[in-house]
């Protein structure tokens, strides 16, 4: 149990690691000021370029990557590795505290994103081949709609599916992305109270039937 706390607590801290408020304040500036008020990704493209939204990117996937490929096997001082202790359940565990890390920041008021981008790093870590039915879903959703909320809780509900279709018998994933398809859809409320109210923001340059909305 120690090294499962000790493990998880680091991943929570790691994920608390806010790529577009570091990059931000580099900047001078704080995304949640602006656009939507949203830490993540899509925020910080819309509102700060291209180059700056890839770069939150990276760091928000790159943190969920490393939190399930490096800490689970990692030899901590003091933190001896517990042989009771299933590798699968706490590499999922971690994974799942990056995510949580990434939404509720420690260090920055615990207001922070909506967890997609790690949740891809996470899962590309874990499963790579869970990012064709999540990215094809993403870029359909996206396409149709113009949606980026629906367009990131459709793409998890795709992942759980296609785990329960390609790995039946794993028992620990599927419940790991039902947490996590859960988890985002919860983060995405306040999106989907505008969808509702028909004030959500839409991509326009990639919504395909922005034409007839017109």
């Amino acid at each position: 149990m120690w090294e499962l706390g000790v493990k998880t607590l680091i991943a929570y801290l790691l994920g608390a690691l806010m790529g577009s408020l570091v990059l931000g304040r580099l900047r001078g500036v704080d995304i949640r000021r602006l656009g939507s008020g949203n830490a993540g990704a899509t925020n910080a493209l819309r509102t700060q370029g291209k180059l700056f939204g890839l770069s939150v990117l990276l760091i928000d996937a790159g943190k969920g990557v490393f939190a399930v490929l490096c800490l689970p096997g990692a030899a901590l001082p003091h933190v001896p590795l517990d042989p009771e202790l299933s590798r699968e359940w706490l590499t999922l565990a971690c994974g799942f505290a990056v995510i949580i890390g990434h939404v509720y920041p420690v260090w920055f008021g615990f207001r922070g994103g909506k967890g997609v981008a790690t949740m891809l790093g996470v899962l590309a870590a874990i499963e790579p081949r869970l990012l064709v039915p999540m990215l094809v879903s993403w870029f359909a959703v996206l396409l149709l709609t113009g949606y980026v909320g629906l367009a990131s809780m459709l793409a998890g509900a795709a992942v759980v599916i296609a785990v329960y279709v390609w790995e039946p018998g794993n028992a620990p994933l599927l419940i790991f992305c039902l947490a996590v398809e859960s988890f985002v859809i919860f983060t995405h409320r306040g999106n989907i109270a505008r969808m509702r109210a028909g004030t959500e923001h839409r991509v326009s340059k990639l919504w395909l039937f922005r034409s007839r909305a017109a």
